[in-house]
């Protein structure tokens, strides 16, 4: 063999010998990557296939008030998880599950009838159970708590789907969409009838400075008070506190409320539990919407402010005839804006126009979104084109017709007036955080803007100061505590298609120096000043309390 001959062969077993060794060290990498670096994987697929899994806590991140309480995953239960067959068969645990429960003996049967060979049942406390093999009491965090404080704001989810249906939850899904992870497997045998053990899994997967939660304006010990209040004296309807030097919403409840773990109960129902009635829906205002026909007619003319009126009881316009709450005789503008007189705004509701005081209207936010971060949000009802002539003065002045304004609305119209007519950026979002709460982007806020002149709004102030000295709300008693400023409203409304009476009370407090602006909203009220009004001064006075 020629020498050439020998030096090829001899190359060429060398090439092959070098590209045996490569593909041999990358299968030993590959090997080792599986096996070794990622091995988690590879053993979570592996319990996925035999097993059953439990989720230990929420898929979503957290959505925190501004104190960083925690508003979503709060509660721990301790959860009883077993094989069904193992509770049936022993009357022993089935007494101790039932003695530690809150569920009912009806919801425990419920739970025991099914085909699910494997159950979860929910503890009040950790139980000791002697010899009892594959049986596992472990700690779930909750998405929801049992109060299901500010569940309206919250929203809700599409559980199968992990998705946000409404609320915040919706608004800010891609960022909640990520969690870490943690979940107990129930190992079966081959033939999925034994339980062989258990195995826990925690994923990490989440970066510390990765988007993964919200923080809110909210802040948790007030809108708990506020709910309590409003669930103590069975109240339908909404209660909004906000911060008058910022804009932004320390409190927002809606009632009835309802129940996030359970949505499937409520999409039938025609109460409303639903609707966020602070935001997505919208009423007449009543007598709340003559501080609107008051800015326009002191700006217009503002000598109508030493002007003398007189009620007989009643004013008709064309043929409508449209009725006081009393016949008040001679009275002044601010005696008849405290006492709430409709002849009084129906006459210098005639002097403005209708025009004139729509657009003041409009300055001060009515007709369209406030835009505090929630896609529910509606826009309200403003008359327009034919609507404001002839008679509808007369409704218009005193809030009723065509006009409907959201409790949100009406709130951003009282800090406005309280900030001496600048009007604030309201909102419910500081932002975007990361999964333990450290915010990486701020909820984008407008300016400051001034709408109406400090004079304008001085007056306003005096003259809502008076509503609570000798008019519709002397009842209200809060000058230990600083004292208070705001209007009444009764409006006439429809509720399930039926003629209802709405009660409003909109105001602030402190009277001198505002911290909080405070709208309620009573439907099904006997009037403002009866039912909405000490819902205010409550409020106010447990505030107080709570900053001692």
């Amino acid at each position: 063999m020629s020498r050439y001959k020998r030096n090829t062969i001899y190359s060429r077993i060398k090439f092959y010998y070098f590209i045996s060794i490569l593909l041999f060290a990358g299968l030993l990498g590959r090997l080792y990557y599986l096996q070794i670096y990622d091995n988690r994987d590879l053993k979570l697929q592996g319990l996925k296939q035999r097993s059953t899994e439990i989720n230990l806590r929420s898929k979503r991140g957290t959505i925190y008030d501004r104190n960083l309480i925690p508003l979503t995953n709060r509660e721990v239960t301790k959860t009883l998880v077993a094989p069904r067959e193992a509770i049936i068969n022993n009357k022993e645990i089935l007494k101790k599950v039932k003695e530690n429960t809150e569920l009912s003996t009806i919801e425990i049967n419920k739970i025991l009838d099914t085909n699910n060979k494997l159950v979860q049942i929910p503890l009040t406390r950790k139980i000791d159970i002697e010899n009892a093999n594959n049986i596992f009491i472990v700690d779930i965090i909750n998405r929801y708590s049992k109060t299901n404080l500010l569940s309206h704001v919250i929203g809700y989810i599409n559980k199968a789907e992990n998705r946000g249906e409404s609320g915040i939850e919706k608004v800010y899904d891609e960022f909640l969409n990520k969690s870490d992870k943690s979940s107990l497997f129930i190992e079966y045998d081959k033939n999925r009838s034994l339980v062989l053990g258990s195995s826990y899994y925690v994923d990490s997967s989440v970066a510390p400075e990765e988007p993964a939660g919200v923080r809110l304006t909210i802040d948790y010990y007030i809108q708990s008070l506020v709910e309590n209040i409003l669930d103590e004296g069975d109240i339908k309807g909404s209660v909004i506190v906000a911060d008058v030097e910022t804009g932004e919403i320390l409190a927002l409840a809606s009632r009835p409320s309802f129940n996030q773990e359970h949505m499937e109960e409520y999409f039938n129902r025609v109460d409303m539990a639903l609707y966020n009635k602070a935001v997505q829906v919208s009423y007449p205002p009543g007598s709340i919407f003559k501080i609107i026909v008051l800015l326009a007619a002191l700006e217009e003319e503002p000598d109508i402010i030493n002007q003398e009126f007189y009620c007989k009881g009643y004013e008709s316009i064309n043929n409508v005839t449209i009725n006081c709450n009393s016949t008040h005789g001679d009275i002044s503008l601010k005696n008849g804006f405290a006492k709430s007189c409709n002849s009084v705004f129906i006459q210098i509701g005639k002097k403005v126009g209708s025009k004139k005081v729509i657009e003041m209207a409009k300055r001060l936010g009515f007709g369209e979104k406030v835009n505090i971060g929630l896609i529910e949000e509606v826009e309200g009802i403003l008359p327009e084109g034919k609507e404001l002539l002839g008679p509808a003065i007369g409704n218009i002045s005193i809030g009723q017709g065509k006009i409907e304004a959201t409790p949100l609305q009406i709130t951003n119209m009282l800090l406005t007036i309280a900030n001496g007519g600048v009007q604030k950026d309201m909102s419910i979002v500081q932002g975007i955080t990361t999964k333990d709460g450290k915010i990486i982007k701020d909820y984008n806020k407008m300016e400051d803007k001034r709408i109406l002149s400090e004079e304008l709004s001085n007056i306003a102030k005096e003259f809502l100061e008076e509503v609570v000295y000798s008019g519709t709300a002397r009842a209200i008693k809060l000058d230990d505590i600083g004292g208070a400023a705001g209007k009444t409203g009764s409006a006439e409304g429809l509720l399930k298609s039926k003629p209802t009476i709405h009660g409003w009370f909109a105001g602030y407090y402190p009277r001198d120096n505002p911290r909080y602006a405070i709208t309620v909203l009573v439907e099904e009220a006997n009037s403002g000043s009866i039912s909405a009004a000490p819902i205010f001064e409550r409020i106010s006075r447990e505030i107080f309390m709570l900053n001692k």
